[in-house]
């Protein structure tokens, strides 16, 4: 037996090949968007994949469970409450998948989202591991908040954090203590809010560490649990119903976008997601271009800024970078929205370097805005800041006042490039427009 995790740190998203030696069989949890990587794995094998195991339809990625049914003909399991429009096997309390010398049973983990299940993995009869999708992280479990407006049953934020305490406690608590613990998120992850920096754990180290496994009234729990979630990107409802329907296979989709030679011909009324590094970006772009860098959670911030249903033209500096950032928009089931790919260094637009020695002196003569998120913008790095949040800012920068120049800062530098460019190109020249980048570096 082995167990494989596959792990996309953009996302910070796990998912596992469990191969039976036995069998020569393999069934896959919570797999990605490309399905490369796991036909690689059971051909390694020289195995068959015989099944796909969704813990929950996911709101931060497309999954590939249809497309590997297709290619694979492997059977698709999920709750019955998911209301699957795939076809599907359901996976439920006392269902239970044998493949050789494994057993897989599912558990019925409502709180993340109420058709939550974990699935806990036997070896000749004995418990070896449990993959808790987005119900118990290491060191965390997951957010409560997510659906409210999507997927099959919506539940309020407090019903599903009642629903979690409960989960916690009278299913995954209950399994021996050395049961390996496989969680479908990692640390940055935005399905909680206060992960470790660790890929596995113990049922038995997680009573120890993990505060939602800790001694506490019902109340306590979803007090603590519903405090100071990180915010929702825009995509999420929107994935969660990709999902529940199953995703097109991804290389046709790939196909499909359509790939311009220059910008001459581009839309004005279409939103340009430009990709380039920011300094390339402020030496020259188009105009009302956003720059969403290709590096770090591109995908995070595509699905924040652009919403659902919105088409928008992709630029990149070369062809491998344009692949890379089609491929990424097609982790969030994006590339349907690009109206067209570029690959590109036009544009007339600059945007100059911060007067940093006159800000410092004289900041009461520049309007600052704040683009973190709230939680972030909670302590306030420079005096006298607007705060509005990056995923926010394309509808609220009417909120900006334009008697001074404006600086945009961060934390680290990303958002702030992205915000910049958005105030930017809204204002279209108005005001002087500077990017601060991050805040405590300058200051």
């Amino acid at each position: 037996m082995e167990i494989r995790q596959f792990e996309d740190k953009a996302l910070a998203h796990y998912s596992y090949a469990v191969y039976s030696e036995v069998a020569r069989e393999v069934i896959l949890i919570d797999p990605g968007r490309d399905i490369t990587p796991y036909l690689a794995y059971a051909a390694a094998k020289t195995a068959t994949i015989t099944g796909v195991i969704e813990t929950h339809p996911h709101a931060d990625f497309v999954s590939s469970h249809l497309e590997l049914h297709q290619t694979t003909g492997a059977v698709i399991y999920c709750s019955l409450l998911v209301g699957a429009q795939y076809p599907h096997t359901t996976f439920d309390d006392g269902d239970v998948i044998q493949m050789g010398e494994l057993t897989f049973k599912a558990l019925n983990t409502p709180g993340h989202s109420p058709d939550s299940i974990s699935i806990v993995l036997e070896e000749n009869g004995q418990t070896k591991a449990v993959f808790t999708g987005d119900t118990l992280f290491i060191g965390d479990c997951g957010r409560p908040d997510l659906r409210e407006k999507a997927g099959n049953l919506q539940i309020s934020r407090q019903e599903l954090a009642q629903q979690m305490y409960h989960s916690l406690r009278e299913k995954l608590m209950t399994l021996p203590d050395h049961t390996l613990v496989y969680p479908a998120h990692g640390a940055g992850t935005l399905c909680g809010k206060s992960l470790v920096d660790a890929n596995s754990s113990t049922i038995g180290a997680e009573k120890m560490t993990n505060w939602s496994l800790q001694s506490m009234t019902a109340e306590e729990f979803v007090k603590e649990l519903l405090s100071q979630q990180p915010f929702i990107p825009k995509y999420f409802p929107y994935d969660v119903s990709i999902n529940r329907q199953g995703a097109s296979a991804l290389q046709p989709s790939l196909e499909k976008v359509p790939v311009l030679k220059d910008t001459t011909t581009l839309d004005k009324g279409i939103a340009i997601i430009d990709t380039r590094p920011a300094a390339t970006f402020k030496k020259g772009h188009l105009p009302q271009a956003i720059n969403l860098q290709n590096q770090g959670k591109f995908e995070t911030w595509l699905g924040s800024v652009v919403a659902p249903g919105e088409h928008f033209y992709l630029i990149a500096g070369n062809e491998q970078q344009l692949r890379e950032v089609i491929a990424k928009s097609a982790k969030i089931g994006y590339e349907g929205m690009i109206s067209a790919a570029i690959v590109s260094d036009a544009g007339s637009h600059t945007m100059p370097p911060v007067p940093l020695a006159d800000l410092k002196t004289h900041p009461q003569d520049y309007t600052i805005v704040d683009v973190r998120m709230e939680s972030e913008a909670q302590t306030q790095l420079l005096p006298g800041a607007i705060s509005i949040p990056l995923d926010q800012l394309r509808e609220r920068v009417n909120e900006i006042p334009l008697d001074k120049p404006i600086v945009v800062h961060c934390a680290g530098g990303y958002r702030s490039a992205a915000g910049s460019s958005i105030v930017a190109g809204a204002l279209d020249g108005k005001v002087p427009t500077y990017d601060l980048g991050e805040a405590v570096k300058e200051f």
